[in-house]
């Protein structure tokens, strides 16, 4: 079943039970889906909603550390259980080993060497990484491999 199926589903699921959290949060990501959707004109497949989850992923974690310096612990619990249920729509990730492998092998291919070559890594990275591996993983494992 595609993802976005699945989030209708659970959407559904969420309403019958009374589950507040989940089904705002989820509407939430439709919300994005869509959004994009037609920004984009396009009809999202699993990897572009992926892509979505992932940029709301990452928000959630970068408001998380704001709320918490600013002492806002009231937010940081909201922020933590959208995160929490944005998380289990994401796939499985990639290990750190395997992105390393991963990484490592694409900088052979390209023959890659030092720091200048990030740009054109990273690039090769993301079209074989996305929707497998943290791009914040991705991007260390780059510069560690490149400054060997």
């Amino acid at each position: 079943m595609p993802i976005k199926e699945h989030i209708a589903q659970a959407v559904k699921t969420a309403m019958l039970a009374k589950d507040n959290q989940t089904r705002d949060t989820l509407r939430l990501l439709q919300a994005a889906v869509k959004q994009r959707e037609v920004d984009e004109r396009i009809e999202l497949d699993d990897a572009g909603v992926v892509a979505v989850l992932d940029k709301l992923v990452k928000q959630r974690k970068d408001s998380i550390a704001a709320f918490a310096q600013a002492g806002r612990q009231d937010l940081v619990e909201q922020e933590q259980a959208e995160l929490a249920v944005l998380q289990t729509y994401l796939p499985e990730r990639l290990s750190s080993e395997a992105v390393v492998a991963a990484v490592q092998a694409i900088v052979t291919e390209l023959g890659a060497q030092g720091p200048g070559d990030m740009g054109k890594v990273m690039g090769a990275a993301k079209a074989q990484l996305a929707g497998k591996a943290d791009m914040g993983q991705v991007s260390a494992a780059v510069k560690a491999a490149l400054s060997r």
